[in-house]
């Protein structure tokens, strides 16, 4: 029998504080993005950089320690699925859709303070 496997494991910088709230029913949840960039060399040796801006939330303790721990420029590692998130725009009418990164992991690799040059 064949086994499916919805995995991702990105290493990346928040763009800004986490989100945090709770549900209707209590449960917390945290939504942040995440910037991960590559690099790479054309032909002609010029350098290019591209980033890619993922949508994470965390749930339940997960999204406690997100908006306990993270903030903007915090280096992350995240480990999640993958999953659609579909909806309708309430000014539009229109539906939309987001892939969001349903954190199961989270691990706090440098933070924002531990990069500033300035002494305590």
């Amino acid at each position: 029998m064949a086994r499916d496997l919805n995995k991702v494991s990105i290493i990346g910088r928040l763009g800004a504080d986490p989100e945090f709230r709770y549900t209707a029913a209590g449960t917390p949840v945290a939504t942040f993005r995440v910037a991960t960039s590559r690099q790479w060399r054309d032909p002609n040796g010029h350098l290019h950089e591209e980033t890619e801006w993922f949508h994470v939330v965390a749930w339940n303790r997960l999204a406690e320690i997100c908006h306990q721990y993270l903030s903007r420029g915090a280096r992350v590692y995240i480990e999640g699925r993958l999953q659609t998130r579909t909806w309708e725009d309430a000014q539009s009418g229109q539906q939309r859709s987001r892939v969001e990164v349903i954190a199961q992991d989270m691990i706090l690799l440098e933070s924002r303070e531990s990069r500033s040059d300035d002494p305590p």
